[in-house]
């Protein structure tokens, strides 16, 4: 059925593609033969003007773009597309990583929309699955532990209050840095913990314990 006619148009039929999978290939093919480029991290004196001039040492320009909010205030980025690939490259090579005015720029090939948001579906996925890798339950925190207190100790000065998913001491170069989480498997429980364990003393000093959002990163 590919190329043929119907009601007068031409119909493509072909193997089906995942998003990522036709990202890659432009991205693939763009990197051969890129004109468009993407800056950022410039300053907010930077107007199209002085973006051109800074760009147009390693070639002729179609157009420069600094983009602005609503106000006019520059985002600090913009796009400059070149007339040929071999401009646009050398502006990469030469430019990337380039101190102007104190910031540091960032020079790359501007990726296409489908690159773009195969992007951010990686980064959703990745964040799903760190998510779902977290312990279940409700955290408290606790601050001003004594410096004796380990995990096992905080699990154990705790456990009368319910069933504990974990207990964590925050730890700097081998030594407690005075706080540490403690997540049980309701809000109950957690709330209990709360009320009994605050302004206790453990050890030598009084605890602060408070309580916290659940599957919050710890």
């Amino acid at each position: 059925m590919n190329g043929v006619r119907l009601n007068n148009r031409q119909v493509y039929v072909g193997r089906f593609k995942f998003p990522e999978e036709r990202a890659a290939e432009v991205r693939t093919r763009d990197r051969a033969t890129f004109t468009n480029v993407f800056v950022k991290n410039f300053g907010d004196d930077m107007d199209d003007e002085k973006l051109k001039e800074l760009f147009s040492e390693y070639g002729p320009t179609e157009s420069v773009k600094v983009i602005r909010d609503a106000s006019g205030k520059s985002k600090g980025f913009g796009f400059v597309r070149y007339e040929t690939h071999e401009s646009a490259q050398k502006a990469v090579l030469e430019l990337h990583g380039k101190s102007i005015d104190g910031k540091v720029l960032y020079v790359g090939r501007a990726q296409k929309k489908i690159e773009r948001l195969a992007e951010l579906r990686r980064r959703f996925e990745r964040l799903r699955l760190k998510e779902k890798s977290r312990p279940p339950g409700v955290p408290i925190y606790i601050k001003n532990l004594d410096e004796t207190i380990d995990d096992e100790k905080l699990k154990e000065e705790f456990s009368s209050f319910g069933s504990i998913n974990r207990a964590k001491v925050m730890m700097e170069v081998g030594q407690g840095k005075g706080f540490g989480v403690v997540c049980f498997s309701s809000f109950e429980e957690a709330t209990k913990a709360v009320d009994e364990m605050n302004g206790r003393v453990v050890g030598s000093k009084t605890l602060h314990v408070t309580l916290g959002q659940a599957r919050r990163r710890w």
